[in-house]
């Protein structure tokens, strides 16, 4: 049985305007790191997962709605725990028809029930629309694998696909495509994304990445477990003392889109949007 089975996601829901908390939610991270080899108190990588809200409303005591887009970073601890998607949604809906005294409430709301959900502290930063405004549409970078003439046959998840480039020494680059679709593992829904990757360490063939990313196509797996598999199936490759930095950038489903940053570097990444978000 999949973590995610008993959720709301895949069946039919109601959508209540009123605050109701309740509808969060949480599923642990441990057995999906288990299920990936991994001890939670050993992860091989540092991060967090990264979500935007574009569909936040509330009332003010004068019965005026606002809008708002909203940034949650949820960071990786060994006692974390994931929000599922669809539940998130829903309780973000609830906040539709209820009043709060002002932005700071809603913020203080936010961070509050998520933290609790999450198991961790999730920081939250409310964005209105003239902010949003100027942030404007960003790419990612370095260079795009995109446009090299590969054939490609394999559309099954296959981390034998990687290879290293022959006789090219050691590197350090930034690499990214456009071309990352999995299925939700229960929906079957696509999830479209770009992705970075940046590294420092044995010169990885490109025509091979770009090969192992499209096998991801017809894999069920959440958003953050693709980007742990990425990260893995590279840090294999590479060697357990390589630089290492994977970078999602998912589109929106039902308002929010989910990046989820994986590296052996601390710090967090620019939380860019893209053009397709």
């Amino acid at each position: 049985m999949h973590p995610a089975d008993q959720s709301p996601l895949g069946k039919s829901s109601e959508y209540s305007g009123v605050y109701t908390p309740s509808l969060l939610y949480p599923m642990p991270r441990q057995p999906i790191w288990e299920g990936l080899g991994l001890k939670p108190e050993q992860l091989p990588f540092k991060g967090a997962d990264v979500w935007n809200s574009y569909e936040v409303s509330w009332l003010t005591p004068s019965g005026k709605p606002e809008v708002a887009a909203v940034e949650f970073i949820f960071p990786l601890t060994a006692t974390a725990r994931i929000v599922e998607s669809k539940s998130f949604k829903l309780y973000l809906n609830s906040l539709n028809q209820t009043v709060f005294s002002d932005r700071s409430e809603v913020l203080r709301t936010l961070e509050s029930d998520l933290s609790v959900a999450a198991q961790t502290p999730v920081m939250v930063r409310i964005l209105d629309m003239h902010r949003l405004q100027l942030q404007g549409i960003a790419r990612l970078p370095g260079e795009c694998l995109d446009d090299l003439d590969v054939r490609i046959d394999t559309y099954e998840y296959n981390p034998e696909l990687l290879q290293l480039a022959s006789g090219g020494g050691q590197r350090r680059e930034t690499l990214n495509s456009n071309l990352l679709k999995s299925n939700c593992p229960v929906t079957g829904q696509p999830d479209w994304a770009s992705i970075m990757i940046s590294y420092a360490g044995p010169t990885i063939d490109r025509a091979s990445l770009l090969r192992y990313l499209v096998s991801f196509r017809q894999h069920g797996d959440f958003h953050e477990q693709c980007v742990e598999r990425i990260f893995l199936d590279l840090q294999k490759l590479l060697g357990v003392d390589c630089e290492l930095s994977v970078y999602a950038r998912y589109l929106r489903r039902g308002g929010l889109d989910i990046n989820p940053w994986r590296s052996t570097q601390a710090g967090m990444p620019d939380n860019l949007r893209l053009a397709r978000q």
